[in-house]
Order: C-alpha cells, then sequence, then structure tokens
C-alpha cells in the first residue's frame, strides 16, 4: 500500500496522474526518486506506441533573451492539445531552453537539460504520455542581433504562425510590423538581388513551358520582365506592404529609415502530410 501522502510530492515532480503516482509507489516502495525513474520509464513504453501517428498540429513560440531570439515548433496531433497548459508549458520550456543555451542543430537541442536532470527529449516523451497524443519538437531556428539592431517578434492565431525579424534602424513598431508581415506574405528573401539565379531560371523554365502549352509563346522582352517579376514574388522588399496600399515594404523601410537585416518564420505543419480521418469508418470498424 503507498503512502498517499507522497503521492501530492510525486505528481509535483512528475506531472503524473494519481493513480500513476500510487502504482509508482507501491512498485517502488514508497521511494520517490525510484518512482520518477519508474514513471519515465512507463512515459517511454506509453509514448513509443505513439511514435508512428502523424503530428501536425502545434504552436510556435519565441524567447528572446539578450541579443539572441530563438523561434521554436513543437507539434501534436489534434488542434484540442494546442490549449492544454502541459502543452504550452512544454513549449515555452523548449523555447527558453533553446535560446538559453544555442544549440548547433537538433541533436544537440534534444540533449539539453531542462529540470530535474530531464532533457528536451524526456520531456516530450514525458507529454506524450501523459497527453495522451504524439507530442514532436520538430524544429527551431536561432537569430543572433548587434546591439544597435532590434528584434521584431510575432505570433498569428496563438502561435500557428510565428516569425522574428532582425531591423537596423526604425523603432519597436516598425520592428513588430515586419515581423507581421512575414506570416503574411512569406517571403523568402529580403531582397530580390538575394533569389539565386537558379531558383529564377527554373521557375522561368515552367512559365515558359505553361506559356507554349497554352498557345502563347513569349518573347525576349516578356522573358526580362518574368524574370523581375519572379524574384519580386519572393522578396520581402518588393511584396506590397500590408499596412498601406500600394506600397512596397522597401518604400515604407526607405521612408522610417530602417532595412531588415536577418528574418526568419514557421508555418505550423507546413510540409507535414496531415492524416485525413474518415470517423465513419472508424465507428463501423469498432461495432464490428
Amino acid at each position: 500500500m503507498a503512502n498517499l501522502k507522497l503521492i501530492p510530492i510525486l505528481r509535483d515532480r512528475t506531472g503524473a496522474g494519481m493513480m500513476d503516482c500510487k502504482k509508482a509507489l507501491e512498485a517502488c516502495n514508497d521511494d520517490v526518486e525510484k518512482a520518477c525513474d519508474w514513471l519515465r520509464e512507463n512515459g517511454i513504453a506509453k509514448a513509443a506506441k505513439k511514435s508512428g501517428r502523424i503530428a501536425a498540429e502545434g504552436l510556435s513560440l519565441v524567447a528572446v533573451n539578450g541579443n539572441d531570439a530563438a523561434l521554436v515548433e513543437v507539434n501534436c496531433e489534434t488542434d484540442f492539445v494546442c490549449a492544454n497548459a502541459d502543452f504550452k508549458t512544454l513549449l515555452k520550456q523548449i523555447a527558453t531552453t533553446v535560446v538559453n543555451n544555442k544549440p548547433v542543430d537538433m541533436d544537440a537541442a534534444n540533449a539539453l537539460v531542462v529540470e530535474n536532470n530531464q532533457t528536451i527529449n524526456d520531456l516530450v516523451i514525458a507529454a506524450t504520455a501523459k497527453i495522451g497524443e504524439k507530442i514532436s519538437f520538430r524544429r527551431f531556428v536561432i537569430l543572433t542581433k548587434n546591439d544597435d539592431e532590434l528584434f521584431g517578434t510575432y505570433l498569428h492565431a496563438g502561435g500557428k504562425k510565428g516569425s522574428i525579424v532582425v531591423v537596423k534602424g526604425g523603432d519597436a513598431e516598425v520592428a513588430s510590423n515586419l515581423a507581421m508581415q512575414l506570416v503574411a506574405t512569406v517571403p523568402t528573401y529580403i531582397n530580390k538581388e538575394d533569389v539565386p539565379a537558379e531558383y529564377i531560371e527554373k521557375e522561368l523554365q515552367i512559365r515558359i513551358d505553361a506559356a507554349k502549352a497554352q498557345g502563347r509563346p513569349l518573347n525576349e522582352k516578356a522573358y526580362a520582365g518574368m524574370k523581375n517579376k519572379i524574384a519580386e514574388e519572393v522578396s520581402l522588399t518588393s511584396q506590397e506592404f500590408i499596412l498601406e496600399d500600394k506600397v512596397s515594404v522597401g518604400s515604407y523601410l526607405a521612408r522610417v529609415h530602417a532595412n531588415v537585416t536577418q528574418m526568419a518564420y514557421y508555418i505550423v505543419g507546413e510540409g507535414i502530410e496531415k492524416k485525413v480521418e474518415d470517423f465513419a469508418a472508424e465507428v463501423m470498424s469498432q461495432i464490428k
């Protein structure tokens, strides 16, 4: 029989449910430290069963530490879990730990110790077991600014989209506006001069082939104009500023005497193939 007075202590340490804590204490003769390990080990077993599931929902979060800013993305299986307090706590722990330690890659990030000798990977596994869905720390990016630069950050829809921008000149409002611009127009490059020639040529050929298929081949003058348009479409400074009609981002930056030196954004779940649920079929399969 477990010592009931130890259950609240174990719950505070692990976040596990009351009955799981009781079982752990019984299995470990009321040794709290061993019970913590027991819960982690059983959490790993539960989480392993969920490893093959698709986690395409989730949230992004930005954490800032001095001249460093980190943007992280943590995924789950359903949008419902995004509102879960434990999920949000995990997201914040990961973002804070990443910006404070500046890991070089995902392996290094997952190995970072957060608390009680638990790594980020340990916390993700524990969250998977506790929440009951596959939780995945998918990616992160860290930007480092100079003392004379500003960070602009923005989270859309609670973190479904997140961005960081580094601005030289201007003020906090300018930086915030540019961070908002990133998730609205998702540019790939800052200036059109940054767009690789290989990308432009490949995209141009696709459009040439499409024009020929429609019976309207392009002339040399049209080629040049299309090349310029392709570069502008994926460039931040060439795009229309979302807060002013008929004003480009480049014109806005010139007016406020600022320029963007770095940028990063995440669209949560981008590139992950989402599972299409057939609830009627699932119900029928359970009835059978």
